[in-house]
């Protein structure tokens, strides 16, 4: 019998490309309708429900989920937002995701397993009070949460850590081989650690030190991912790679001699940054050669869009990186189809979730815990503790 889920801030379902072919899709929603438009164009609408989180109605989420998934926007999170946190209106959408969840926890359908994805600034977020409060209403919910931080570089090459907070119903018994004791690399990092240890110790009692299995070691270099001919972008002319070369410092300068002289072919990615120097705000492209990726984003401006540079011998080429390229380094296959306009591409890969990242978590904790908890019976809201934080 497929494992069930509801994925909420679905954005083109790379979640449900991760979870894979054992797990039902019984509800997917996203407000905006041009990733929307490309989570039809790959599984269809029969799940998928287009607007605002806080329009859902209780009846219009079906059956019983075993797992509920909320990557809820990062903007007001995250260190280059304005820092509303949970108060904001973007980041502040995990709060009706709460509401969902205390309704189906209401009607006896809450789900086995909740899980949430966000960037790392959640756990320092207001002096860690933020993340709190997500541990907070979990608690209140009637689950028991921990949080693992996991970096795509262990996948793919791409640098992206991400926070990924994990809550089990209390009324369930975990597998023992997901959790342990205290604290373990990679997944716990110095910054969950400081966060947990921030918690008030009514939450700590609650606290779950996940485990998993390291993934084999990574063998994709992004140099394999690269399209010679792509569709989406096209190669600069020599004088945009001049004028890409004079915005780099004398450090990147070095690495883009030494990969030259290494007389094999190397292939850097960077990035436009605007840096400080001698009280003068100055554009730098920063480039980086060990075989991975910068972080993918949304394409709010010039600076956010990566770019790529070849080096073979004399020969030096440029572009910024194609829409292929990016779903690539999300761990999409090429079968996956993407918006035609780049932009709305580059939207929709930069928000998204790492497919193996989610594989690699549902094989080492969602399925080993459902295993035994399929039948279960669902508590009520009389059967919890009221100790819900609200926002």
């Amino acid at each position: 019998m497929p494992r069930t889920f509801y994925e909420f801030f679905a954005g083109g379902g790379m979640v449900r490309a991760g979870l894979g072919s054992g797990w039902t899709c019984l509800l997917a929603n996203d407000f905006d309708r041009k990733k929307a438009g490309t989570y039809r164009m790959n599984w269809g609408d029969d799940a998928l429900i287009v607007g605002d989180i806080r329009n859902i109605a209780p009846d219009e989420m079906p059956g019983r989920p075993d797992l509920v998934w909320g990557s809820f926007p990062c903007q007001d999170l995250s260190l280059a937002g304005g820092g509303a946190g949970l108060r904001g209106d973007r980041s502040g959408t995990f709060w009706p995701f709460i509401g969902h969840i205390r309704a189906l926890r209401d009607e006896g359908r809450a789900p086995a397993i909740v899980a949430l994805e966000n960037v790392l600034g959640t756990l320092t977020s207001h002096g860690g009070q933020d993340f709190t409060a997500i541990c907070g209403a979990l608690s209140g919910l009637g689950y028991r949460f921990g949080a693992i931080v996991v970096d795509a570089a262990h996948f793919v090459p791409q640098s992206r850590p991400r926070l990924f907070a994990i809550a089990l119903r209390g009324d369930l018994v975990r597998d023992p081989s997901t959790s342990g004791g205290g604290p373990v690399a990679p997944w716990h990092t110095n910054a969950v650690k400081t966060a947990f240890a921030g918690l008030p110790d009514p939450l700590k009692q609650d606290w779950i030190w996940w485990r998993m299995p390291m993934p084999a070691p990574r063998v994709a270099r992004f140099a394999d991912l690269v399209e010679e001919m792509p569709v989406s972008t096209r190669w600069h002319g020599p004088e945009e790679t001049t004028a890409l070369l004079s915005k780099m410092s004398d450090v990147n300068l070095g690495k883009v001699e030494t990969a030259r002289a290494s007389g094999v072919r190397r292939v850097g990615t960077l990035y436009r940054r605007t840096r400080l120097e001698r009280g003068i705000k100055v554009q730098r492209a920063e480039i980086r050669f060990d075989d991975i990726a910068g972080c993918l984003r949304t394409p709010a401006g010039g600076s956010s869009r990566q770019s790529i540079m070849i080096i073979e011998g004399d020969r030096i080429r440029s572009r910024l990186i194609s829409a292929r390229e990016t779903a690539r380094l999300m761990g999409l296959p090429d079968t996956y189809r993407l918006p035609a306009a780049c932009n709305e591409a580059y939207h929709l890969t930069g928000d998204g979730v790492v497919v193996p990242v989610v594989r690699h978590i549902a094989e080492h904790l969602f399925e080993p815990l459902l295993s035994d908890a399929r039948h279960a019976p669902a508590p009520s809201k009389a059967g919890t503790s009221e100790t819900e934080v609200t926002a």
